[in-house]
């Protein structure tokens, strides 16, 4: 799959995504996804073909979004909606719909994993016991995560550090 040439595109790793959705397995069929800061939309793809009945992709830069456009439409991948607008402005604008899984994945320099954290709860975007993946740079601190939420799987691999996370407390019913 082509991956646009845009600053702070950083595709999550293949192996990553092997060991990130071996975890997601028991829970991928029929859930709904969301891919924060999507790049070239690999995570949001990936749980499409593994049976995720949607995924909305947010996108902030338009190269990005239009290689995007072209993947979704290469691999007939229903289920997929685009959104091109910066995500911090989309969680606090946008109406809320709860959704299973969110991959939370920004540029490492933006980093402002405790903000998105706090606005996924805040703001009603996560269904009950959502669940959360979040990636970083191997040399950032864990970002400090809201009350409820816990860890449940935690790995490295290069520089990369990869955990996904249990929102207990902060969803809503569906």
């Amino acid at each position: 799959m082509p991956v646009a040439d845009a600053e702070g595109l950083r595709p999550t790793p293949e192996r990553v995504r092997e060991t990130l959705f071996n975890w997601l397995s028991p829970v991928i069929e029929g859930s709904r996804c969301l891919d924060l800061f999507a790049g070239s939309g690999a995570l949001g793809l990936e749980a499409l073909s593994r049976g995720a009945a949607d995924a909305v992709f947010i996108e902030n830069s338009p190269v990005a979004a239009r290689a995007l456009r072209r993947n979704i439409a290469t691999l007939d991948a229903t289920g997929a909606r685009i959104v091109e607008t910066d995500a911090f402005d989309w969680l606090q604008t946008a109406a809320p719909r709860p959704f299973d899984i969110v991959f939370l994945d920004p540029p490492f320099a933006a980093g402002r994993y405790e903000e998105l954290c706090r606005l996924l709860t805040d703001h009603g975007w996560l269904a009950k016991q959502a669940l959360v993946y979040v990636e970083r740079d191997r040399d950032q601190p864990a970002p400090v995560l809201p009350e409820g939420w816990r860890v449940k799987k935690e790995k490295a691999a290069g520089n990369v550090s990869y955990s996904l996370v249990e929102a207990v407390n902060g969803g809503i019913s569906r």
